[in-house]
C-alpha cells in the first residue's frame, strides 16, 4: 500500500479516535451510536497507523508531501 496521509491528518486521526474512546468509556455516548463511532474510531486509529486510507485512494487523494527526484 502506498502512503497517501501526511502527518497533520495523522495526528488529527489520532487524536479524533482518542476522543471517541473517551466519550465512549465515560459514557458520554452510548448504545448503537456508541458502537458506530467506537467502530469510526478504530478505523481512524488503523489508518493512522499504516499512513494509508483506502477512500484516499479511491478518489486520488493524498496529503502526503511528494518526494523530490533529486
Amino acid at each position: 500500500m502506498k502512503h497517501n496521509m501526511g502527518n497533520a491528518d495523522r495526528i488529527i486521526r489520532v487524536l479524533i479516535a482518542v476522543l471517541i474512546a473517551v466519550l465512549y468509556f465515560t459514557n458520554t455516548v452510548s448504545g448503537t451510536l456508541g458502537y458506530v463511532l467506537l467502530a469510526v474510531g478504530a478505523i481512524f486509529l488503523l489508518t493512522s497507523l499504516v499512513g494509508s486510507c483506502p477512500l484516499y485512494s479511491l478518489f486520488g487523494i493524498t496529503t502526503c508531501k511528494a518526494k523530490r527526484l533529486q
